[in-house]
């Protein structure tokens, strides 16, 4: 049994008390190694669900499944100037085996593009062998100077997709699809809401053509978070590592190439916007659990009827395909029990004790807004959890939906964009799309208080009305374009 309650308020001091949900939840466990964490289980059944989900998907869209190695060679992995340039900060590098130095020592893979393509120029030799399109669920090393579990790690889990097209027109629509895919995890799966867009040149994926992501903002953090990204690469690794095929018309091509991925950084982003002073609070469609059933046991009860018509109820709910379990343990409190499934964020716990066995009924009491219902027992309590569960799932939706709105502030000129940023908002913000003025956006703000510089998080897809003569809130120039700014993990 968790111990109960929280030492630190979300709104009082963020950063400890979501490091104290992840603990207090049993979601991850620390190691002897900074920025590398155990996944326990109440974390990795929502990465499992998520996956189910996302690979019903690719299935249909006829995408294949593999697993890459882990190790990359220097030769490889610098073939690229500009995708290794933006990587090499964070590359790990293994140098010895057992007591022997390496001749050649090997990169622990960041990213899989230098070691997939190689493959995929022996693989692709004509137009029929197109589209290619692999997939694998594999963990990526990038070490990080300032972790933060599940948003910033040495190592995390990803699901990592790389393609190869005939057609440029192809790729751009994959892209597009995939980003779809990333909205509905996050929207549809996660209850969090994010916008899809492109991001600047400064900001895209190193050796990309261009890059679009999901980006979602924390509230209480005040910072925007990359959720996930789908890239077009152009024909730029397929010339680096000589991918051709030869077309209907019998002449030699480069493909067009895609690669696209998210992260366990989905987990932290749900514990983050969702959460609240009580610890976790998962939405069903991923909860590890969707429903606790406890029995509400006292003196003068009939204990063994109470334990039965739990039993049942779990039987019940399992049939119809629910994730349910019943708290029999007797080492408890009723209370108790309350306040460790609450911790651990299950949408819904079922309650039956002696007044419900009497008035056959059970008790319903939402764990997103503590909701307490008492629902008659008439043979209709599967159709009642599935209402229960949509509700809540749609309820964090909504109420996450308005916090992050809530948020958002436009700013045109420079002193609004500066009140915006110190207010901690996510800012949508007119601009010219000179790289020079984004960077000079990063410099001028990087000594503003103790959260570091605001950066683009992406041009949304849905452009606002930009009525002419509107200009760059940064440099006074004709604005193009409406953009997100704001400070980031």
């Amino acid at each position: 049994m968790a111990e109960l309650g929280l030492s630190y308020k979300k709104d009082e001091n963020f950063g400890e008390w979501y490091r104290q949900v992840l603990l207090r939840a049993d979601m991850i466990g620390y190691t002897d190694i900074s920025g590398c964490y155990i996944i326990r289980h109440w974390a990795m059944k929502i990465w499992e669900n998520m996956k189910a989900f996302f690979e019903a998907e690719t299935d249909e869209m006829e995408i294949e499944s593999c697993t890459y190695p882990l190790f990359v060679t220097r030769d490889s992995l610098e073939r690229e100037k500009n995708h290794i340039e933006g990587f090499a900060p964070e590359v790990a590098w293994v140098t010895e085996a057992g007591k022997s130095e390496l001749k050649v020592p090997v990169a622990i893979r960041p990213t899989s593009e230098a070691i997939m393509y190689p493959d995929f120029s022996k693989r692709i030799r004509s137009h029929l062998d197109l589209p290619y399109k692999q997939n694998q669920w594999v963990n990526v090393v990038r070490w990080e100077s300032n972790p933060t579990p599940f948003i910033r790690s040495k190592e995390f889990l990803w699901q990592e997709g790389h393609s190869a097209f005939a057609t440029e027109e192809e790729a751009d629509h994959e892209v597009q699809e995939m980003l779809e895919l990333y909205r509905k995890i996050y929207e549809e799966y996660l209850a969090v809401p994010v916008v899809k867009g492109q991001k600047t040149e400064l900001e895209k994926f190193a050796g990309a053509l261009y890059t679009t992501s999901v980006e979602a903002f924390i509230p209480n953090a005040g910072r925007g978070i990359q959720g996930a990204t789908s890239h077009c690469l152009g024909q730029n690794f397929a010339k680096m590592f000589d991918i051709k095929f030869e077309n209907e018309m019998q002449e030699k091509a480069m493909v067009w190439q895609n690669s696209w991925a998210y992260t366990t950084r989905t987990i932290g982003v749900m514990v983050m916007v969702h959460g609240d002073d009580r610890g976790l609070v998962m939405p069903p469609k991923v909860a590890t659990l969707q429903a606790i059933v406890i029995p509400v046991i006292y003196r003068d009860v009939d204990t063994e009827a109470i334990l039965e018509a739990c039993r049942k109820t779990v039987v019940t709910l399992k049939k119809a395909g629910f994730r349910v379990k019943a708290d029999l343990s007797r080492t408890s409190t009723p209370g108790q029990k309350y306040w460790h499934w609450e911790m651990k964020g299950v949408p819904l716990r079922i309650e039956i004790g002696q007044r419900d066995l009497d008035k056959n009924q059970v008790r319903f009491v939402r764990r997103d807004n503590l909701e307490k219902v008492d629902i008659p027992l008439n043979n209709n309590l599967v159709e009642r959890v599935k209402d229960t569960l949509d509700r809540i799932q749609q309820n964090m939706f909504d109420v996450a939906r308005k916090k992050r709105d809530a948020c958002i502030q436009v700013a045109r000129t420079w002193d609004e964009f500066m009140e915006a940023l110190n207010q901690k908002k996510m800012i949508l913000a007119p601009w010219c799309d000179e790289m020079d003025v984004e960077e000079d956006v990063k410099k001028r703000t990087k000594g503003e208080g103790e959260m570091g510089a605001a950066k683009s998080l992406c041009t949304p897809f849905e452009q606002p009305e930009l009525p002419e003569g509107t200009l760059c809130f940064a440099s006074g120039k004709p604005a193009r374009k409406w953009t997100y700014w704001g400070r980031t993990y």
